[in-house]
């Protein structure tokens, strides 16, 4: 073994034989793509730990196929171009969104928070614990692994990791754990409503193969540690949490939620789900003037589907639209910071604040965009936009769940199919970042 192979470890975490056997395929997938942070970081950072970060998962050498030199650019229009929603794989580095395809500097830096994450770390530690080793082995990648990338809030995507499926109750409640020490009592209350949906959807159409509430699968990577970075990912339809830690720093992003239906009655109760953010999205474009709302709304109509940065869109160059912050009033940029707020309050109280602090310093420099109605049962789209946070909200065309709620497919965007995402542009979703950060600056990793 080289000392570049020894430097870091391979994509995937070494337990057995078998587990590594069960995703042959879609590791001869990942070779020919570009691994996690790319050929950029790679560059950038210099060293061999930085080259480790392109290890192949099966023999832990570089990746001959992925270009020594960074593109400087992503190739992606809006949406990711040749990665993005329509294309369901990974087709370039890892550069991040950006508004003309170059990345802000600075304005990431690895620094105390005072944020509590020794909860998180137990949790996880204890769910990897109580995994057996061949679950295990599915389940924990590397901290620079392409499996940060290979999420997809849809149905039938094939995704790796451990389902729920497959956990017994007692490693499902140890899961739970988990998600509890991450997120808020909101954030778990959402996640579980999403499941539940999904099931009674799937019951409702007769298609609970395709539609339940245990195909949502854990992926963990790295070790959890209080000193070096890792995170997790939980993945899954309507879906997707992707949580990075280092530290006291966490990253939670990219995370999207949605559900169709958004509202249903389960066992006599009415369970809803996502309206938090149609509620704000619509507080906040009512509170602006006419002269405001005509700068702001792009169209008075929308598409079937107008999301730009879902799955599979990590780098997608999106110029700023719409009205800027810095032409609102204050009680405005309130409402408006309170769509960001609906998003982020999903994560526990401290790291909340953090991340709401961080979008507060750049919130005259935050653009809002919308398309569709205004009422309170119209469907719309919007869009908020600012150097440190991405915020979408899509009420979507009746998809393959429309019958549960007696919609056709495909008859025009409704509150009733909510699609939404948080992302962190200029580089640190994933905490991609910060994680460039820490190899350039730990002298244990020189």
């Amino acid at each position: 073994m080289t000392e570049l192979d020894a430097a870091e470890p391979t994509d995937r975490e070494p337990h057995s034989d078998a587990g590594r056997s069960a995703h042959a395929s879609r590791r001869t997938f990942m070779r020919k793509v570009f691994f996690a942070s790319g050929a950029t970081a790679v560059v950038t950072m210099g060293g061999a730990g930085a080259w480790a970060a392109m290890a192949d998962d099966t023999t832990g050498t570089a990746d001959a196929s992925a270009t020594p030199v960074p593109s400087g650019v992503p190739s992606g229009g809006p949406g990711g171009g040749a990665g993005g929603p329509g294309n369901q794989s990974i087709t370039e580095e890892f550069f991040g969104l950006t508004t003309d395809g170059k990345r802000i500097d600075d304005l990431f830096t690895i620094h105390s928070t005072k944020v509590d994450t020794a909860p998180v770390i137990s949790a996880a530690e204890a769910f990897l614990a109580g995994l057996s080793d061949t679950q295990r082995s599915s389940t924990q990648f590397t901290v620079h692994s392409t499996e940060w990338r290979l999420w997809s809030n849809v149905d039938s995507y094939e995704r790796q990791g451990v389902s729920l499926a497959d956990l017994s109750d007692d490693q499902k409640a140890l899961g739970t754990a988990l998600l509890k020490a991450a997120l808020s009592a909101d954030g778990l209350e959402t996640t579980e409503k999403i499941r539940r949906i999904n099931q009674a959807a799937g019951e409702a159409i007769g298609n609970t193969d395709s539609f339940n509430e245990d195909a949502y699968y854990w992926t963990v990577m790295g070790t959890p540690s209080d000193s070096e970075p890792w995170g997790f990912q939980f993945d899954g339809h309507h879906l997707v949490l992707n949580y990075f830690v280092l530290g006291d720093q966490v990253v939670m992003s990219p995370c999207f939620w949605g559900s169709e239906p958004t509202s249903m009655k389960i066992d006599g109760e009415t369970v809803t789900v996502c309206h938090e953010e149609v509620l704000a999205s619509l507080a906040f474009i009512n509170s602006l003037t006419e002269a405001q709302q005509k700068v702001a709304i792009a169209s008075s109509t929308k598409s079937n589907e107008s999301m730009k940065a879902g799955a599979f869109a990590d780098n997608a160059v999106q110029a700023y639209e719409g009205i800027q912050g810095s032409a609102l009033t204050g009680a405005q940029k309130a409402k408006l910071l309170g769509i960001v707020e609906a998003f982020v309050g999903r994560a526990r109280a401290d790291a909340a604040q953090v991340r709401l602090a961080e979008v507060r310093k750049h919130l005259d420099d935050t653009f809002a965009t919308w398309s569709g109605g205004t009422a309170d049962d119209a469907a719309f789209y919007v869009r908020v936009h600012s150097p440190v946070v991405w915020v979408e909200v899509d009420c979507q065309a009746p998809g393959p769940l429309a019958g549960a709620y007696g919609a056709t497919q495909g008859s025009g965007p409704t509150q009733m199919h909510v699609h939404s995402v948080i992302r962190t542009p200029n580089g640190n979703d994933y905490g991609k970042e910060l994680l460039r950060q820490h190899y350039l600056t730990s002298p244990h990793h020189r």
